[in-house]
């Protein structure tokens, strides 16, 4: 096996300041504002940020239940809820509080950037593909374009380790000295990592290794290589067991919510309502400032604009059809790029339930693959797609520097090359860079509330925020934000929607609810609109106006 193209670390190090400088300039000037505002909108990154938040404290408090988060009182498992990003809980441990908490998104968004470019650059570095093709191939994977509206899932922006696994595991094969055998066990651990964050990329990454291992063993005996050295094996083994590991005793509490909550299996239905065919891929998102005005028409036609603009970006495209005929690439490396791009591209695209869309290969894989079913949106696989098609524009670029004389003007051609694909990948609104609103303050008069907690109204995006407001202390509250909603949780508000009333209170005090608080600047066009008029006397409650909140004390 061919050896490993020398990376010093001075280069490491280069690459890592570069990667947070660069990060920290793609989403100016969100760097001078950490604690106060988020990044893209005020959606899910709450959530998010409320889940890091969470991951910190059960990590310092109650590691054996780690996934009973504080939300959706009195169930069950409900961090599984949603993809737990617990490879951050060591990092997520450090401070506390509602500010502590966005400041804390804030950090991982730009680390997740940076660390997907520093996994692609390394990846492309290994491949052989010199320091200006593996520049284009950060560039190129962790900002492409379709990354622009995955500013409130971190959990598909962390997306770094699948390239850094790929780079440790094929340097670490590579050689045969312990070194080598240590690479290879940081590549299982830095696949388990990525299993950690989430199985929205960690299932398909576990599928992926378990196609390629069984692709690439028999093609090993065949061309009668020898047996990887004994500590290979060893490390080998060692790792493949840690990844086997992760991923089960993180699929445990995945699994109990599956049985609890038919709904975490995704029909059949809602997976097609986030199929809609090749058209994604010409849909850029609207922050765009070369492609969004462009693909406006095919952006307006899409059913979830946020998931499926899927634009690569055209400089990407166009490096990668010059990276399939690069000659001084291996023929299998270029056509097993080209076959990984098209493969996930296709799965992208889900499946549709009529017509010629039932028979695309995506309900295959959701219909056999334990688990699959439970991954809500197919275009997410497009991390894969991006990642191949980042290794082929590496290719390209090389090709097209290589064809220069040594000298100045190849650093020019490779630093032109890499501005073109950041450009294609920079998110813009009118006046300004990617959009960083202020973070919601919670209201005066919440702090200290003895949980178990409601919070009324209880609208998707009010519970957004009531999640960040509750790491303030991390009260247990019948709250909560997921893709997933309990038909408990929804039967519940449904008995409570003319509270304060004796039926009402009767049903939360049986439920253990010690409070109840109603944010009155909410509440028009709501039950709870004329909650004047609502007498608690003789249901021994206590009724407290703070501010913009009425608490209600039922204990």
């Amino acid at each position: 096996m061919r050896p490993s193209p020398e990376i010093t670390r001075g280069e490491v190090a280069a690459l890592l300041a570069g990667a947070l400088a660069l990060a920290v300039a793609m989403f100016w000037p969100l760097a001078l504002h950490p604690g106060t505002e988020l990044p893209k909108d005020l959606g899910d990154p709450l959530a998010q940020a409320w889940q890091l938040a969470w991951d910190g404290h059960a990590l310092r408090t109650q590691p054996g239940a780690f996934f009973q988060a504080n939300q959706f009182w009195p169930l069950h498992d409900t961090l599984a809820f949603s993809d737990a990003l617990v490879g951050y809980a060591p990092l997520a441990a450090i401070g506390s509080g509602t500010r502590a908490a966005v400041a804390r998104y804030d950090v991982v968004f730009l680390l997740a950037s940076a660390g997907a470019s520093v996994g692609a650059y390394l990846l492309a570095r290994e491949l052989r593909a010199g320091v200006a093709g593996a520049l284009v191939a950060g560039a190129a994977y962790g900002y492409a374009p379709w990354r622009l509206e995955q500013g409130g899932h971190l959990h598909i922006l962390s997306s770094g380790a699948i390239p850094l696994a790929l780079f440790l595991l094929l340097r670490g094969y590579r050689r045969t000295d312990a070194r080598g055998a240590a690479l290879v066990l940081a590549g299982w651990a830095a696949a388990a990592w990525q299993v950690s964050i989430g199985f929205s990329l960690g299932l398909p990454l576990l599928v992926a290794l378990a196609v390629g291992a069984a692709a690439l063993t028999p093609w090993w005996w065949r061309a009668g290589r020898p047996l990887p050295p004994r500590a290979h094996r060893a490390a080998t083994a060692a790792g493949v067991a840690l990844l086997l590991a992760t991923a089960g005793v993180l699929g445990g509490p995945y699994v109990r919510v599956r049985d609890a909550q038919p709904q975490a299996r995704r029909s059949a239905v809602t997976v097609a309502h986030y199929s809609a065919g090749p058209r994604m891929f010409l849909a850029s998102s609207a922050l765009n400032p070369l492609w969004g005005r462009a693909s406006a028409g095919v952006r307006r036609a899409l059913p979830a604009v946020p998931e499926q603009t899927l634009f690569p970006g055209l400089t990407v495209v166009l490096l990668g059809a010059a990276g399939v005929g690069w000659a001084r690439w291996r023929r299998g490396l270029r056509l097993g790029l080209l076959a990984a791009a098209g493969t996930f591209a296709v799965l992208s695209l889900g499946f549709e339930t009529h017509g010629a869309g039932r028979l695309l290969p995506y309900r295959l894989l959701y219909d056999v693959v334990p688990g699959w079913s439970g991954i809500r949106v197919p275009e997410r696989l497009n991390t894969f797609t991006s990642l191949a098609l980042a290794l082929l524009a590496a290719g390209g670029a090389a090709r097209a520097v290589s064809a220069l004389r040594p000298g100045g003007r190849r650093a020019l051609l490779a630093a032109g090359l890499t501005a073109l694909v950041l450009a294609e990948g920079a998110g813009a609104t009118p006046g300004r860079w990617y959009p960083h609103p202020v973070a919601p303050v919670a209201p005066a008069g919440q702090a200290g509330l003895r949980g178990p907690l409601l919070h009324l109204p209880a609208a998707p995006q009010d519970n957004r925020e009531y999640l960040l407001w509750s790491t303030a202390g991390l009260e247990p509250m019948v709250n909560g934000r997921s893709s997933l909603q309990p038909v408990f949780t929804a039967r519940l508000l449904a008995q409570v929607t003319r509270f304060p009333d004796r039926r009402s209170v009767g049903r939360l005090r049986r439920l253990g609810v010690q409070t109840v608080v109603l944010h009155r600047d909410r509440t028009a066009g709501t039950p709870w609109a004329q909650w004047r008029r609502r007498p608690v006397g003789g249901l021994g409650i206590r009724r407290q106006i703070v501010g913009r909140v009425v608490v209600y004390r039922l204990r």
